[in-house]
């Protein structure tokens, strides 16, 4: 409901995440951060999101590339810990046109995900059912994003 009723914003969402004024905000890494999805399809969707405002994969550095797959494999671990799923959906949607909400920032989806976790409502009703508050899943995670990062540059 939150999304449906809130004021549009001026600017980037994901860039004003990056100056840390952002509760979901899980783990910083060097180029890129992680933050809780705040309108997810399933508990745990996470995004990892580098700090350059960037449209464009092909734009990314080498660095930048290789913090994404490396903040891939922690986000992974941390899921695996914190949640059990049976699965990951991982992906990026490059361009409005293949779906991206937001694609003047290149992000990536890491979503865990259950046998039999899609409903009727998804179908029926177009709406998203999701069983515990965002605050409570950053709660679970954060600390184990230290874990799994050694005390890395988290905020």
């Amino acid at each position: 409901m939150e999304y449906l009723v809130c004021e549009r914003q001026e600017g980037c969402v994901f860039c004003k995440c990056s100056t840390r004024c952002d509760d979901y905000v899980l783990f910083e890494g060097k180029h890129c951060f992680i933050i809780l999805n705040r309108y997810p399809y399933v508990n745990g969707h996470l995004m990892i999101i580098p700090e350059r405002h960037l449209g464009g994969f092909e734009e990314l550095t080498a660095l930048e590339r290789t913090e994404i797959f490396d903040l891939l494999d922690v986000a992974v671990k941390v899921l695996k810990e914190a949640m059990q799923p049976d699965g990951f959906n991982v992906g990026m949607n490059l361009g409005k046109a293949a779906g991206a909400g937001i694609a003047e920032h290149v992000h990536m989806h890491v979503i865990p995900r259950w046998e039999g976790d899609t409903n009727f409502m998804t179908v029926v009703g177009n709406v998203r059912v999701v069983p515990e508050d965002l605050a409570v899943t950053a709660a679970k995670l954060i600390p184990l994003f230290e874990k799994y990062t050694r005390g890395g540059e988290k905020r």
